[in-house]
């Protein structure tokens, strides 16, 4: 593992001082009483002197020795966390054995994905009766009679396949796989006709031999080289690009992949802030950039538009726009293929997903609006659906594959077909021991209304758009469960999306606990996805609470503007006020309240927790980055530098300063009786460092109430990643234990 650096010191000729902290104050209306634990005292993690200075200001950190993971010391105390965290839980052993049973009494005993065609295979994926892992399985899409082949299976224990890739002729299959959890992955090539791994060495580089020409060589570790073939095969694209969708800096190269030895072509150069996506349709590339060509529009660096240029033009200067959204409207994506292109649209915060037939007349030189491209939207059963994309490598396919899902509706398959402008349900999945609400034989009138409600312009659908879909049915257990969205108000005015989940029968309002998920970074969606685990807490009363807030993915590029940088405080100011609204609003009772982060979403709920102490009873922080303002002052760790963009450079005063504010590690308040809290790690994390959990738990119970703070436990993982075990089984066994610490930290029997 990659020890942490000694912090560096400002050469500032400032005046050094200690940094100290206020106590911040307990609200009233957050009412969490000092709790005593009937286990033995937690473990006590030693202290070694060590002090930083940046910019003038030096802090203490005595538990900056836990970032040598190599340390014997280290691994005894996660050791003897792990030990005090099993007396913790001891008492709720049979509870957690009850939520997992009931968790496998809601999974089918295999599961199976429903094929999709590529070129002449159909491909597939089977997790078999009793196995952790999905196996990857093809046949030909002309039926032989017995002819299934298994082409990629794991051999047991952790196994992440980031990559898999099959070859233009279907032969050779290429991944790349971790079995450690630290995402040192090792690339495979496997004959699949012979059903053999390549017997050379596994590869964990790739080195250039001296009769190769040098093509491009990315020497900014903000950045990242992306190399990709167009959707049709007929262009490879080099991108370096920075991680982000905002502060993105993109310079794309293209080759002819009929002609990969003529060289590479540069498509744009490097302007800070403006970024290129090829694509390529028989002779015109289609650009996905956030620099609009056209004169009157101005370049406000957010919101993605659509371009195009011939390819013997091929160069950024060249591009004209083709269309770009309406004041209402953000265009998030877009896929390609042989007679249609797909749109991934949000209008007035709502998503959409629409088709447009190909070719398009390039010789119409006037901006487009969507409606005059005649696009066909596609059906979404709820205002509550996710539609996620599917398996769609097949250029020539004209049926688009997607997954749609709710709160309330299990994960279902649905095959648009673009050309007819109907569609049908693939699969949904199995949920067992649950009573549905089954909608069958919807017939054209409730699809025809859905259509219309999803559809951006105001003309009559006709029997010819819906093709009279009376076959359709999926299950729904909107019967069973209640789920909305509300709009809480946040510090500054703007409402902030909370979906709200419960149980019809057994949710009590003002009286059941409540549970508050958020993420608020990097632009990314907060799952709100079908998740049948969770029945095991709404059936016992619990409202689960969802905070999309700034930060994360929102209604449009801005949203995660408004919560990243120098704006990260909005993230958790909204946090706090959805909190808030969930108690004031008499949802749940005051004194039942806990919150769920993961990974960069512990940031979120760690800064929430310490500025307002007694606000949750209990919190689960997962694989938690929460030393922010340390892993962001030392460059050697993996994904430091890329985080700038996302949390600021506190080489930067002003990010140092702003840092400072939130970051959970430094911000614990002196004395204050905190949540119970259960603290997830994984040793072999690359990305967050196991360390930060460590010391978090560490200061939490050096720094706050002692009674309180002995329900204060780590848990981690010795043989897993930043991703978890990931096998099904596996999955269940975890989040039973985190339902069991939720139950037993709310005293849930006293309701």
């Amino acid at each position: 593992m990659v020890a942490l650096a000694t912090l560096l010191r400002a050469a500032s000729s400032t005046r050094k001082t200690l940094l100290t902290f206020p106590k911040l104050p307990s609200p009233s209306l957050f009412s969490t009483a000092c709790r005593k634990t009937q286990c033995p005292p937690p473990p006590v993690a030693k202290k070694v002197p060590f002090s930083a200075t940046v910019h003038g200001v030096t802090w203490k950190d005595p538990y900056h020795w836990m970032s040598n993971t190599s340390d014997p010391d280290f691994i005894r105390y996660i050791n003897q966390e792990n030990s005090y965290a099993d007396a913790f839980m001891r008492e709720t052993l049979e509870l957690q054995n009850t939520l997992y049973s009931e968790m496998l009494s809601r999974l089918p005993p295999d599961i199976t994905t429903p094929p999709h065609r590529w070129g002449p295979w159909l491909y597939y994926q089977c997790i078999p009766e009793g196995k952790e892992y999905p196996i990857l399985y093809r046949k030909p899409a002309v039926e032989r009679k017995g002819w299934v082949a298994s082409i990629f299976t794991s051999s047991g224990g952790y196994v992440h396949v980031n990559t898999c890739r099959v070859s233009p002729d279907h032969r050779f299959l290429a991944y790349t796989v971790d079995t450690k959890g630290d995402e040192q992955f090792q690339l495979q090539i496997k004959d699949i006709a012979d059903d053999s791994v390549l017997s050379q060495p596994k590869v964990t580089g790739v080195e250039i031999p001296n009769s190769f020409s040098h093509v491009y060589n990315q020497d900014d570790s903000c950045f990242c080289l992306d190399i990709a073939s167009t959707k049709d095969g007929k262009f490879i694209t080099v991108n370096s690009n920075s991680r982000t969708s905002s502060e993105e800096r993109t310079i794309v190269w293209f080759i002819n992949a009929s002609n990969p030895r003529a060289g590479l072509q540069r498509f744009c150069h490097r302007v800070s802030g403006v970024q290129y996506f090829l694509e390529h349709h028989r002779g015109i590339f289609y650009v996905l950039t956030n620099a609009p060509t056209c004169k009157d529009k101005k370049f406000s660096g957010i919101g993605l538009y659509l371009a195009r240029c011939r390819v013997e033009d091929a160069q950024s200067n060249n591009l004209e726009d083709f269309f770009i959204p309406s004041d209402d409207m953000c265009l998030w994506d877009m896929d390609i293929f042989n007679e249609h292109l797909v749109l991934f649209l949000t209008k007035n915060g709502s998503a959409s997903t629409c088709s447009i037939n190909m070719p398009i007349d390039f010789d119409n030189e006037n901006e487009m609006e969507i409606d005059s491209l005649d696009p066909w939207f596609f059906p979404l059963p709820s205002d509550m659906c996710i539609i996620k994309p599917g398996p769609n490598e097949d250029f020539m396919n004209t049926v688009y594959h997607a997954v749609l899902s709710s709160p309330v509706i299990p994960d279902f398959t649905v095959d648009y077909d673009m050309s007819t402008r109907t569609f049908s349900i693939a699969h949904q999945e199995d949920v067992r021991n649950i009573s549905a609400g089954i909608l069958e034989s919807v017939g054209w009138k409730e699809w025809k209304d859905i259509y219309e409600k999803y559809s951006l312009n105001d003309e009559e659908v006709t029997n010819t758009d819906m093709h009279k879909n009376e076959s359709v049915w999926w299950k729904d257990y909107s019967e069973k469960y209640y789920c909305t969205t509300k709009e809480v108000i946040s510090h500054d005015g703007v409402r902030i999306p909370m979906t709200i989940l419960h149980s019809r029968a057994a949710y009590r309002e003002g009286q059941s606990p409540g549970l508050l998920h958020g993420y608020g970074a990097y632009g990314d969606d907060l799952d709100k996805s079908w998740c049948p685990d969770q029945l095991s807490l709404l059936d016992r009363g619990w409202l689960l609470a969802f905070a999309d807030v700034r930060g994360g993915a929102g209604p449009d590029f801005s949203w995660h503007e408004r919560g990243r940088g120098l704006n990260k405080l909005n993230s958790i100011h909204d946090f706090v006020s959805c909190a808030q609204s969930l108690i004031d609003d008499g949802l749940i009772h005051k004194d039942r309240l806990s919150a769920l982060g993961v990974s960069a979403g512990c940031l979120l709920v760690g800064a929430a927790a310490n500025m307002h102490p007694q606000l949750f009873r209990a919190t689960i922080l997962k694989v938690p980055f929460l030393d922010v303002l340390n892993s962001l002052l030392d460059p050697s760790l993996p994904l430091t530098t890329l985080d700038y963009e996302e949390f600021g450079n506190p080489q930067n005063q002003s990010c140092f300063e702003y840092i400072l504010k939130y970051s959970p590690y430094e911000n614990i308040p002196e004395g204050a009786c905190c949540a119970s809290m259960l603290v997830s790690a994984a040793f072999n994390d690359s990305r967050v460092g196991v360390w930060e959990a460590a010391k978090w738990v560490a200061k939490v119970r050096d720094t706050t109430c002692p009674s309180c703070s002995s329900a204060v436990i780590l848990r981690t993982s010795m043989d897993e990643g930043h991703f978890g075990g990931g096998g099904r089984f596996a999955s269940c066994r975890e989040k039973a234990f985190d339902y069991a610490f939720l139950i037993k930290n709310t005293d849930l029997q006293k309701f």
